[in-house]
């Protein structure tokens, strides 16, 4: 069984609080909060039934064996090594997060492969 909480009403305008204070934050009286039990919450969200004209229409999975392999577009790095570690080089779109100690060596691996990429690619610095 929940446990109830305390609401706190004004006797002069009926806001409600959470918290006691000495004056009412809606109206300014003092003294004039009083404090009441209300039940609590339950956790258990009340729902209506579902709309028939706003509810998608059921979908069907599709099994994996008939899903066609698309090799991705990757873009070497020019660093064999690292585009060996990326699976090939870089995914256009994609995101790659190096991580390690400090000292390590990522800024150093970055600045490498991105001196590397330029004479690849043709790209401005």
């Amino acid at each position: 069984m929940p446990k109830s909480t305390a609401v706190f009403i004004c006797q002069v305008c009926g806001a409600r609080a959470r918290q006691f204070f000495g004056r009412c934050p809606e109206c300014g009286s003092w003294n004039s909060l009083v404090e009441q039990s209300q039940p609590a919450d339950d956790g258990r969200r009340r729902r209506s039934a579902p709309d028939p004209e706003q509810a998608a229409a059921p979908r069907r999975s599709t099994a994996m064996a008939s899903l066609e392999d698309q090799p991705l577009q990757r873009l070497a790095t020019g660093s064999a090594e690292f585009d060996r570690v990326l699976g090939g080089g870089l995914v256009p779109g994609s995101l790659v997060l190096v991580g390690g100690d400090p000292g390590i060596g990522k800024s150093t691996l970055l600045l490498q492969s991105a001196s590397a990429w330029r004479p690849v690619h043709q790209c401005s610095m």
